[in-house]
């Protein structure tokens, strides 16, 4: 009994990699649908190492009997299609910002809140949250549980694949005209970002911090526990895949190094990779393509009584966006969907036997 899949933004980054996870670890579908906007309706993208999806338009197609959504296709696109496909009877499992911080949507990681999918019954509607705070809760959540977190200062390197295929062609084109002396234009990012970097992500608030400073705070709070304090500072770097954070953890009880990188190794999700050598540590060309969540550099803040750094990363395509959707969604099939489906088949097929 295999359900019905929907991939909206199929030709983005996100997109592919939903697909492309899909099809590694055998998701349980009949039938999966690559849609996007109507500009890209009858191009096509890869599924698995062998299949290949021809893309429909979004604004088309109807989502009767459709089991699940997996979109990315911008936020104001999310806002507009998604009450169409849950009335239809569909579970979006959105990737956009736009349902992240709705009381009444769970906000999901599986590594740290899987009990949150169950919720999903209220609207239909399972947001994942933003790349960097997925791979920093999944690093936070093992220590929380050890001392309780009552502060955290983060400080991001994120590559330019966050901001979209745009912008990892700018990074591209910037790079290569440096080397030609051709002149330099910054039309996706707002400043060069060739051997620069840039600390604006997302649009000034009025405090000062960028929304994506701000998503960190909110997300994780929501996620792992309203009463941690969290300050961000979130930076763009030249990379094209894989992001990086710096981070301070402060907590209620003293937690040693050692007590840390043990419950960092028992933790699902997680790789500590920390030899106080040269090449003992992960960097964001490591975890390109990986799974996991990697933590290095654990060591004592000296400056304050009950506090830990940690160098934290991950894959922000993999497993920062499509790997946490697609886990959401063997959850959701497994869990709470293989019943619901299994009991509106049943009369169907009672129906076939009849008229057979």
């Amino acid at each position: 009994m295999g359900f019905k899949v929907a991939v909206v933004g199929a030709t983005g980054n996100v997109g592919r990699e939903f697909l492309k996870l899909l099809a590694e670890r055998r998701f349980p579908a009949d039938e999966v649908i690559a849609l996007a906007s109507s500009r890209s309706k009858g191009s096509e993208v890869s599924f698995g190492e062998d299949a290949v999806l021809k893309v429909g338009a979004l604004e088309e197609y109807d989502f009767r009997g459709v089991d699940i959504v997996l979109s990315s296709p911008g936020a104001k696109v999310s806002a507009g299609f998604v009450p169409r496909a849950v009335a239809a009877g569909a579970v979006v499992i959105d990737n956009t910002s736009y349902f992240r911080m709705e009381p009444d949507v769970p906000l999901v990681v599986p590594e740290v809140n899987p009990q949150a999918v169950a919720l999903f019954e209220k609207r239909g509607i399972i947001a994942n949250p933003n790349c960097s705070t997925i791979q920093l809760v999944v690093a936070l959540k093992p220590l929380h549980d050890l001392a309780r977190i009552k502060r955290v200062v983060v400080a991001t390197y994120q590559s330019v694949s966050g901001a979209g295929r745009q912008a990892m062609d700018e990074l591209f084109t910037q790079t290569r005209a440096i080397y030609v002396t051709d002149p330099i234009k910054s039309e996706v990012l707002p400043k060069q970002i060739a051997f620069n970097v840039i600390p604006h992500i997302d649009v000034f608030m009025n405090d000062g911090a960028t929304k994506e400073e701000w998503k960190m705070a909110v997300e994780t709070r929501k996620i792992l526990d309203p009463e941690i304090a969290l300050s961000a500072t979130c930076v763009r770097v030249p990379v094209f895949i894989g992001h990086a954070e710096a981070v301070n953890v402060e907590f209620e009880r003293p937690i040693g190094e050692a007590e840390a990188r043990a419950a960092l190794r028992r933790a699902p999700g997680v790789a500590v990779v920390d030899n106080r050598a040269e090449e003992g540590y992960a960097t964001p060309v490591d975890a390109a393509g990986q799974d996991l969540v990697y933590v290095s550099r654990i060591r004592r803040d000296p400056t304050l009584p009950h506090a830990l750094n940690l160098w934290v990363v991950a894959d922000n395509l993999r497993k920062g966006a499509a790997l946490n959707a697609v886990e959401i969604a063997e959850i959701l099939a497994r869990d709470h969907l293989a019943e619901r489906k299994g009991a509106r088949r049943a009369p169907a097929e009672a129906r076939r036997r009849r008229a057979g």
